[in-house]
């Protein structure tokens, strides 16, 4: 192989010095795009966030009982001048709102009960009480949905307004003694204000941003011409005073820090082959594995019931579940189900052990149970067959804890039988939740030919059932204290009357901040169920 000789038309000094001018600038330009940008978004934020503080205070110190009456006679009264009053002050003391006013919704309008007014608005712009403003797109996309859900505004919306230029824009809604939406508040920013304070700012920032830029871009330059070209250059003439034909370890001319330099490229060339090898292997089967158990998760997600309400059509009763596993799946599972028009059948289970064999395990436990039930077997019955079923070729010796119940929905009598589950908590009518505390029989598929004992309980109009898995009562905070029953039913009873989904969700709050950043080891699953009986037929009949 022939040695070259020629000289190189621009040197690498000089191309590295032009290349990192040109990286240089580039970051600076783009900094400064990217700061102006997060500063104009952080403005943005903070303006949409005060406008919607402001309307949700304004609303909801609005008696909406009294709304639809100006509308509709356009007769004011002292109240009205007093909502006046706050408005035209809240307006005054809170820079960036250009408009701050209140009106009753309908269909594909709205209609202005009043806007407020500061010295020096243009009353030409000002609406009085019966004006009306037909909605545009942005109403209908934003306005309208809120509306109809009766919940006040969270996203950025951004519209336009004739004469004004573009907007950022918040709404809540005013409730009626009935909850109904009698009315809404909203803010309006003008863009235009907020660009003006945005720029002065991003003058000021960009400016000095570009000078440290400057002066750190003459920095590395003069370090780069000192410590990385000219020893590059060395080691370029070095690397050509030899041929290699391939990546093999080659003597350099000097045995100094070039040599250690040559040798160690070609080790770390050599380990970086092996590893990024062993890296792809790895990466493979993470993945695969990863796919698999996203796939696991879903599957074992979809087979959970979790359209809530169940059975919107059944008024006896009011039921809400849920289950948060450990790992990508896990081994608790819930079920409900109409065995006949009739009767209700409630299950909690919990698997041992975690991840994918709990929750294979579980799937399998899950369908029998479900099975016998729909054939019309009593809960011992139910517990008795799916445990010699789950005793065969049980290799992995694992079992699972069972708690169901079979409810008369006509008459709230029922059957419930415990396989070494946990305590449900009960709630009569008026009362607490309280445990059912009560001898239970072994899990499932620890041996063979069980008797299963089961009780008789009745459920009265009013009462309500808590069960649950032994993830939410040995949840562990960073101190290794357990949350304990005392705790749940503390969580419980601090809404006695909520409906399920609200317990629940108290109860999933409360273990939420008793652990804290201490990891989740076990499944938490809850079930609540609230029995109305005919009562519900009749409420919903009247």
């Amino acid at each position: 192989m022939m040695q070259s000789t020629n000289n190189p038309r621009q040197s690498l000094r000089r191309r590295i010095t032009i290349q990192v001018a040109i990286l240089m600038m580039i970051v600076a330009i783009a900094t400064a795009f990217i700061g102006y940008r997060s500063l104009s978004d952080t403005y943005m934020r903070l303006y949409n966030e005060k406008a919607q503080d402001i309307v949700r205070l304004m609303a909801e110190k609005i008696d909406g009982d009294r709304l639809k009456a100006y509308v509709e006679t356009g007769v004011t009264d002292s109240y009205y001048d007093v909502l006046q009053k706050e408005f035209d002050q809240v307006k005054t003391e809170f820079t960036g709102i250009q408009f701050l006013y209140l009106f009753y919704p309908e269909e594909t309008r709205f209609i202005y009960i009043l806007d407020a007014v500061k010295e020096g608005d243009d009353m030409s712009t000002i609406n009085v009480l019966g004006d009306v403003f037909e909605y545009g797109d942005t109403e209908f996309t934003y306005l309208v949905p809120d509306i109809e859900a009766g919940r006040a505004s969270t996203a950025l919306v951004q519209g336009d307004d004739v004469g004004f230029g573009r907007t950022i824009s918040a709404w809540a809604p005013v409730f009626d003694s009935q909850g109904k939406v009698a009315g809404m508040v909203e803010a309006d920013c003008i863009l235009s204000d907020l660009n003006a304070v945005v720029n002065s700012h991003a003058i000021r920032i960009v400016g000095v941003l570009l000078l440290c830029m400057v002066c750190v871009l003459l920095l590395l330059l003069l370090i780069l011409r000192t410590s990385v070209t000219t020893p590059i250059g060395q080691l370029t003439e070095l690397v050509n005073s030899y041929e290699h034909h391939g990546l093999e370890e080659k003597k350099f001319r000097f045995d100094d820090e070039i040599q250690w330099l040559g040798t160690s490229f070609v080790d770390m060339t050599r380990r970086i082959e092996a590893y990024t090898a062993e890296v792809k292997r790895v990466t493979a089967e993470k993945e695969r594995i990863g796919a698999e158990l996203n796939v696991a998760t879903q599957i074992q997600a979809d087979m959970l019931p979790r359209i809530f309400p169940p059975f919107p059509e059944r008024k006896e009763f009011d039921l809400f579940a849920s289950m948060n596993p450990a790992k990508e799946v896990g081994g608790d599972f819930y079920d409900f189900f109409l065995v006949d028009d009739d009767h209700l059948a409630l299950v909690m289970a919990d698997v041992s052990g975690k991840g994918v064999p709990a929750a294979l395990f579980m799937v399998i436990a899950k369908t029998l149970i479900k099975n016998r039930a729909q054939m019309g077997d009593s809960p011992a019955e139910i517990l008795s067959n799916v445990n010699e079923q789950l005793c065969e070729g049980n290799e992995a010796e694992l079992f699972v804890t069972v708690w169901v119940a079979v409810i008369e929905l006509s008459t709230g009598r029922g059957l419930v039988a415990n396989a070494g589950h946990e305590h449900p908590a009960i709630r009569r009518k008026d009362g607490q939740f309280e445990l059912v505390v009560y001898r239970h029989s072994p899990a499932l598929a620890t041996m063979n030919s069980i008797r299963f004992r089961e009780h008789a309980f009745e459920l009265h109009p009013g009462d309500s059932l808590f069960v649950y898995t032994d993830g939410v009562t040995e949840a562990t905070n960073a101190k290794n204290e357990l949350f304990g029953t005392d705790r749940m039913l503390a969580a419980l009873n601090r809404e006695p009357n909520a409906a399920p989904h609200e317990l629940l969700r108290a109860v999933r709050s409360d273990i939420d901040v008793f652990v804290g950043d201490a990891p989740q080891f076990d499944d938490i699953t809850m079930l609540g169920f609230h029995f109305e009986g005919s009562q519900g037929n009749e409420a919903e009949a009247k």
